[in-house]
């Protein structure tokens, strides 16, 4: 059995401080291994810190921690309340979020793998709109349907992406449905990237937000995620030590002029820009254990 799948199973009998705790023992092992995940995620650290040596081996196991953070809360969040899961989460929510929503119906926020978006997505469909994202399928495949199950119950619709047609599905659900259509898109998974300036570096990143945004006629914003530790009154509603800051950007604008393309790829160099800023001030919270798109050396 997949160990993933194994896991998601065994967490439905097990208290969360078991999970946390071979979560954080399984993040400490593989860091020590210092397999090929690891060697990524420190590769991709090392660009936008600039860091080397054993600062750069603690920044690491910072990024083991907090991606095992993440993991052992996404086995745990089916069985939070709605209360636990909004004092796990700090956003104050802009007036300007709202008033896009009421004015278009619907709004696209691209997010980068920080923190833990699961815990955001819950948290934004039951205080501001409901959510619609997209999911890289999974394999074996019932290791994807248990994501979309858990995400489903906490209130978003999930889509599979498979390929071009993802995009128009989104189109047609965001048209329909409207609320927000929350897309990740620091790694690129269309084949199609646009090349951007990120975190210093030139890399490419999905052109979807940007895209969607055009397609449906309706504001785009980046969304930055990063864990802060919990104290007081706030750590005991959320039955955590950690809980999310949810942080919103600046509204994306389309250039007046130009064809599609050029504004798909100056929409994207604007938002990768500030979440690129971003991941460079939690690196540690950028899960990015995979090959990212950077195109220099």
């Amino acid at each position: 059995m997949n160990p993933l799948l194994l896991a998601w199973k065994a967490s439905r009998f097990l208290p969360g401080s078991v999970i946390r705790g071979i979560a954080a023992a399984g993040a400490w092992i593989a860091w020590l291994r210092h397999g090929k995940g690891v060697r990524r995620m420190e590769d991709n650290y090392r660009r936008v810190t600039g860091l080397e040596g054993r600062a750069l081996r603690r920044l690491s196991r910072a990024g083991m921690a907090s991606a095992a953070r993440y993991y052992a809360e996404t086995f745990e969040v089916a069985k939070l309340s709605g209360e636990q899961i909004d004092a796990r989460v700090r956003c104050e929510i802009p007036d300007r979020i709202r008033e896009a929503l009421e004015s278009d119906g619907r709004l696209v926020v691209v997010l980068g793998h920080s923190g833990n978006w699961d815990l955001v997505g819950g948290f934004t469909s039951r205080n501001i709109a409901s959510v619609i994202s997209v999911a890289e399928v999974l394999k074996p495949r019932e290791v994807f349907d248990a994501f979309v199950r858990l995400r489903e119950d906490l209130g978003m619709t999930i889509l599979g992406h498979e390929g071009s047609s993802t995009f128009r599905q989104l189109i047609a659900v965001g048209q329909r449905q409207g609320g927000i259509l929350a897309l990740l898109a620091d790694r690129d998974l269309s084949g199609d990237g646009v090349v951007v300036d990120f975190a210093g570096h030139r890399a490419r990143v999905a052109p979807g937000p940007a895209a969607l945004s055009l397609a449906l006629g309706c504001r785009l914003v980046p969304l930055s995620v990063h864990y802060e530790r919990l104290r007081g009154e706030r750590r005991r509603r959320a039955k955590s030590r950690w809980g999310v800051v949810m942080d919103f950007g600046p509204f994306i604008e389309a250039p007046y002029e130009g064809s599609n393309r050029e504004k798909v790829e100056a929409m994207s160099a604007d938002w990768a820009a500030w979440l690129g800023e971003k991941v460079r001030e939690h690196p540690e919270d950028w899960h990015m254990l995979q090959r990212f798109g950077w195109v220099d050396a």
